[in-house]
């Protein structure tokens, strides 16, 4: 692991944990929709918040 202080791998964490709240919140939010456009945009954007998610920790 890169030199990364106890601080800097907290802030990731959190990053990481906001990034994974907001793709399930994005998710259950599609899930309640009834407008096919309104749940794609809830969609994609959970998708993108899990991959910046997934991103990050792959950079670690």
């Amino acid at each position: 692991m890169p030199g990364y202080s106890h601080s800097e791998l907290n802030s990731i964490r959190e990053v990481v944990s906001s990034h994974q709240t907001t793709a399930n919140k994005l998710n259950d939010y599609a899930n309640q929709c009834q407008d096919q456009n309104i749940k794609q945009m809830f969609t994609t954007a959970a998708q993108d918040a899990a991959k910046s998610a997934q991103n990050l920790i792959q950079m670690l």
